[in-house]
C-alpha cells in the first residue's frame, strides 16, 4: 500500500492508505460480537455517496450514517453504539480520504 500522505501529518489513532483509512478507536467497542479497536473505512465512490443520498431523504444526518455504514461495512446500530470520540476519529478519516492530496 502506498501512504497518500506523511504519516507524521496525521494523528497517531489514523493510518492512510491508496485503498482506505484505517482508525483506532479511542474505546473498544463490540462488532458483530468481536471485540475491537480498528475500524477500517473504504474510500468512497460516487455510487456510495448518491446511495447515501438517497438513504438519508433530505436529512444529512442520516445521509452521513448510511455512508459510514457502508463504507465501514458496518450495520447503523452498530456505527450509532460507537463512543462520539471515536465517531468523531471516523469522520476525520473519511474527510481526509475525500480532500484533495495537494490541498
Amino acid at each position: 500500500m502506498t501512504q497518500v500522505t506523511q504519516d507524521q501529518d496525521l494523528p497517531s489513532w489514523l493510518k492512510l492508505s491508496d485503498e482506505g483509512v484505517t482508525v483506532t478507536l479511542k474505546y473498544k467497542t463490540l462488532i458483530s460480537g468481536v471485540l475491537t479497536d480498528k475500524l477500517m473505512m473504504r474510500a468512497p465512490s460516487v455510487m456510495d455517496w448518491r446511495a447515501s443520498k438517497v438513504a438519508g431523504n433530505g436529512d444529512y444526518e442520516k445521509q452521513e450514517l448510511s455512508l459510514f455504514s457502508s463504507l465501514l461495512g458496518l450495520t447503523e446500530a452498530e456505527l450509532l453504539s460507537l463512543k462520539y470520540k471515536d465517531y468523531q476519529r471516523l469522520s476525520a478519516g473519511y474527510f481526509r480520504l475525500v480532500e484533495e492530496d495537494d490541498v
